[in-house]
C-alpha cells in the first residue's frame, strides 16, 4: 500500500477503488472488474473455459450478469458453418444466464459498448478483444484479456492486474485543415515506435486532445495498443459529460478522473500539431508512418472506410464532405462500413449513404468487415489497401502477399477519387 497523500494518475486511481486499496505503479492488485465484454470469436473459449472452472457447480452462473455483454461484430451475419455454430452456442450460453447479447449485428463492439452507456469514466473494463483500449477514450481503464482470462472474470468478477506506469503524450496546436485525430495517433505511434508503452497506460492530454470530440478521442484511444500499450486514457471532461449524458439519464461526472498535478510519469512527450500534415502507416508496421507526401502516388486496389478505429458519423461525414458528389476512380473499389447500426441510421438519414452509393461504393451493415481479415472485402495477391482500420500486418486484411496502407477517412476518400494515395488538401 502506498502513501495516500502523493499526487495519483488516472490509472492508478481507476486501480486503487477496483482494488479497494491504495495502490502506485509496479503494485500487483485483484481488481473488481466494472463491465466485461466478448465478442464473437473470442468468446466461445471464454464460454469454454468458464464451464471447466464451474465444473463441480450444479448450476453454474456467472458473478454477474448486468455486467456482461456479448456482441457479434466479427464475422457477421454468419461467413461459415463454424461462425454459425460460434453464433448458436453463445446465444444460448447467453440466454441461459441472462446476459445482454447484441447478436443481431448491433455494431462493432468498441462503439456499441460506449454507444449503448456501458462505459463510464473511472470504470475498470476488460475485452477479449486488443482494441479494448478504445473506452480511455471517456476516462476508463480499459484493456484487452485473453478468452482464458475472461473465463476467470466470468466466475469471479475479478482478475488479477500490475498497476502500469504512465506515459503522458501532451499534444498541443491546433489542427490544420485535413488533418484530425488518426494523423495525431500515427505520427505519435510513428515517432515512439511499437513498443514505447509495452504494459503501460499511454494518458493522451494537451489542447489539442481537449478540443477533440469523443469520437475523436476515441480513435487515439483505440490505437494505444499499437505502441504496445495496456490502456489509452483521457481524462473526463465536459466533452464526457455531455456524451454520456445522452446515453445514461441523469449522469453526472465525477471529477476525480484525471491525473493529480506532480502525478509520477515515465516520461512525458510533448507534440505541436499545428503543422502536421496526413499521415500514412505503411506495410507491413503500424509504426512504419510517413507525411502522405512521401508516398502520394501510390496506385490502389481498394480503399476500406470503417472499423471500431474510424466508422463513426463524423468519419463518414468527412468522407462525403471530401467526395462532395464525385466518383469512386474505375480503378479502385471503396467499401464503406459503419461502426455500429445507430451510426447507420444517422449517416442514412443525412443522405451519405446515398451519395457513396452513387459515387460508386459498396455500403455494407455494421461490423468489422476487412479489418481482420475474416469476413468480406479481402485483398488478394499483390492487391494494395488504403483503410483507416488499425493494423496493416503481413496477411491483415486478406492475402500475405497484399499490401495494407493506413490513414485517415480524408485521407481515404481523396484516394478514392483518384485511384492512388492523395493528399486531402489537394481535393
Amino acid at each position: 500500500m502506498s502513501d495516500n497523500n502523493q499526487p495519483m494518475t488516472i490509472s492508478e486511481k481507476i486501480m486503487s477503488k477496483a482494488s479497494g486499496t491504495n495502490v502506485r505503479a509496479g503494485d500487483f492488485v485483484f481488481a473488481d472488474i466494472d463491465r466485461a465484454m466478448t465478442h464473437d470469436i473470442t468468446g466461445p473459449l471464454a464460454v469454454k473455459g468458464f464451464y471447466e472452472i464451474m465444473e463441480n457447480k450444479e448450476n453454474p452462473k456467472v458473478w454477474d450478469p448486468n455486467k456482461i455483454v456479448i456482441i457479434f461484430d466479427h464475422q457477421v451475419p454468419a461467413d461459415s458453418l463454424n461462425a454459425a455454430s460460434n453464433h448458436i452456442m453463445l446465444r444460448e450460453f447467453a440466454k441461459e444466464q441472462a446476459i445482454l447479447n447484441y447478436d443481431v449485428y448491433e455494431g462493432i463492439c468498441h462503439q456499441v459498448m460506449p454507444e449503448k452507456g456501458h462505459i463510464k469514466p473511472g470504470d475498470l473494463v476488460v475485452g477479449s478483444d486488443s482494441h479494448t483500449c478504445a473506452y480511455g477514450a471517456i476516462g476508463a481503464f480499459s484493456t484487452g484479456v485473453g478468452s482464458t482470462d475472461m473465463a476467470a472474470v466470468f466466475a469471479s468478477g475479478k482478475l488479477w492486474f500490475k498497476v502500469p506506469e504512465t506515459i503522458r503524450f501532451e499534444i498541443d496546436g491546433e489542427l490544420p485543415d485535413n488533418v484530425y485525430s488518426k494523423d495525431v495517433i500515427l505520427h505519435v505511434i510513428g515517432d515512439v515506435g511499437a513498443d514505447c508503452a509495452m504494459y503501460k497506460t499511454a494518458e493522451f492530454g494537451g489542447s489539442a486532445v481537449r478540443n477533440m470530440s469523443v469520437s475523436e478521442r476515441m480513435t487515439m484511444s483505440n490505437m494505444a495498443i499499437e505502441m504496445g500499450g495496456k490502456a489509452g486514457i483521457i481524462e473526463s471532461d465536459k466533452v464526457t459529460e455531455d456524451y454520456i449524458k445522452e446515453r445514461v439519464p441523469g449522469y453526472k461526472l465525477d471529477s476525480e478522473w484525471k491525473s493529480d498535478d506532480g502525478a509520477n510519469y515515465s516520461e512525458i512527450r510533448k507534440y505541436d500539431v499545428s503543422n502536421l500534415e496526413p499521415q500514412v502507416a505503411c506495410p507491413h508496421n503500424v509504426d512504419n508512418v510517413k507525411p502522405v507526401t512521401e508516398v502520394e502516388g501510390t496506385e490502389l486496389d481498394q480503399v476500406f472506410i470503417g472499423s471500431c478505429t474510424n466508422g463513426r458519423y463524423e468519419d463518414l461525414e468527412i468522407a462525403a464532405k471530401i467526395m462532395d458528389g464525385k466518383k469512386v476512380a474505375d480503378n479502385v473499389r471503396l467499401l464503406i462500413i459503419p461502426a455500429s447500426r445507430t451510426e447507420y441510421m444517422k449517416l442514412l438519414k443525412a443522405g451519405y449513404i446515398e451519395q457513396f452509393m452513387e459515387a460508386g461504393a459498396i455500403v455494407e451493415s455494421p461490423c468489422c468487415g476487412p479489418c481482420m481479415g475474416g469476413s468480406f472485402g479481402l485483398l488478394g495477391d499483390g492487391e494494395v489497401g488504403l483503410a483507416t482500420s488499425n493494423r496493416n500486418f503481413k496477411g491483415r486484411e486478406g492475402s500475405p502477399e497484399s499490401f495494407v496502407y493506413l490513414s485517415s477517412p480524408a485521407t481515404a476518400a481523396a484516394s478514392a477519387l483518384t485511384g492512388k494515395i492523395t493528399d486531402p488538401r489537394k481535393i
